[in-house]
């Protein structure tokens, strides 16, 4: 594992993240709550290194506007939708590879350093159940 994390490193092939925070205001002018987005920064990425066929499949305006003219002739509804999860639906064909944002923890090290605490506190882990932690106070 040590080998493919310095081959990422080395190669430069791992794609930096950053939080986006969006505020957005409601129809009275008060501030809704803030959105906040984790996004990859892919914009770093390079063409035939890190990505081989750019696809984003658009309809072209002309499209759109001979389709309302159309159906405006013939007076049926016209519908629009908008998949806001879009990207959360499928699955990438390759191997993508993320920076970890910094002062976030895995959970293994996360659990490595409450571990050690309960245990210095004289608590003691459950033998079935790792996460549990019993300690007894003389009342």
């Amino acid at each position: 594992m040590d080998d493919e994390i310095h081959a990422i490193d080395k190669n430069e092939t791992s794609i930096g993240v950053k939080w986006v925070y969006k505020t957005k205001y409601n129809p009275n002018g008060e501030i809704d709550p803030c959105k906040v987005r984790l996004v990859a920064k892919g914009y770093k990425q390079k063409l035939g290194i890190d990505y081989f066929e750019i696809f984003s499949l658009v309809a072209r305006l002309d499209t759109i506007r001979i389709i309302i003219f159309f159906l405006a002739q013939i007076n049926w509804k016209i519908y629009q939708m908008d998949v806001k999860s879009t990207f959360l639906m499928i699955f990438l064909e390759e191997e993508v590879y993320v920076e970890q944002l910094h002062g976030y923890l895995t959970p293994r090290a996360w659990y490595k350093k409450i571990d050690s605490y309960f245990m210095q506190h004289g608590f003691e882990r459950c033998s079935f159940e790792h996460i549990l932690y019993v300690t007894f106070v003389d009342l």
